[in-house]
C-alpha cells in the first residue's frame, strides 16, 4: 500500500490545499494530511481547530485522513510507513524553499520521495496567510476557503 504524507500548517485549509489533496488521493492508496503544530509560525487556529476544520472537508476522500504532528516531518513520515511526501507549488517563488526541504528530507530519509505538484490555475495566488490577512479586514474569502473555514474565521475575528 502506497502511503503519502501531505504536510502543512493548514492555518486554515484552503481550496488550493483541497485541490492538491484530491490529486494525491487519485495517485496513492492512503493520504495522510499531516498538520504541523509549528508554534514558531504563531498559528491563528490551534492545532485541534485546524484538525477539526480539515476533517470536515475530507469526507469526500475515503482514502484521506488527518493527523497533527510535531517534530521532523521525515520522522512522522517514517512512523506512518509513508513512501512519498507531496507538496503543492503555487509559484516559482515556492520552488526554492520546497527544493531545499526535499533535499534535506531525502538526506534524512532516503527511501521517502518528495513530489511537487503545481496548484490548479486560480489557486496560485492563494495562501492561508493571505486569506487570514484579508479576512481580518472584513473581505469575503469564501472563494478561497470552504464554508466551515469562513465561519471559523468570522467567529475568531469577532
Amino acid at each position: 500500500m502506497k502511503v503519502c504524507i501531505y504536510p502543512g500548517t493548514f492555518d486554515p485549509i484552503t481550496h488550493g490545499h483541497l485541490d492538491v489533496l484530491e490529486r494525491a488521493c487519485r495517485l496513492f492508496d492512503s493520504v495522510i494530511i499531516a498538520i504541523a503544530e509549528n508554534r514558531d509560525k504563531k498559528p491563528f487556529f490551534t492545532a485541534e481547530e485546524r484538525l477539526n476544520l480539515v476533517n470536515q472537508n475530507i469526507e469526500q476522500f475515503p482514502n484521506a485522513s488527518a493527523m497533527v504532528f510535531s517534530g521532523l516531518l521525515i520522522d512522522f513520515a517514517k512512523a506512518q510507513n509513508a513512501s512519498v511526501i507531496i507538496r503543492g507549488l503555487r509559484a516559482v517563488s515556492d520552488f526554492e524553499f520546497e527544493f531545499q526541504m526535499a533535499n534535506m528530507n531525502r538526506h534524512l530519509g532516503p527511501g521517502i520521495e518528495t513530489i511537487l505538484v503545481m496548484t490548479k490555475e486560480g489557486y496560485n495566488y492563494t495562501s492561508s496567510s493571505l486569506v487570514k490577512q484579508v479576512a481580518e479586514y472584513g473581505a469575503d474569502v469564501s472563494e478561497f476557503v470552504p464554508s466551515n473555514v469562513v465561519k471559523a474565521l468570522k467567529a475568531k475575528l469577532g
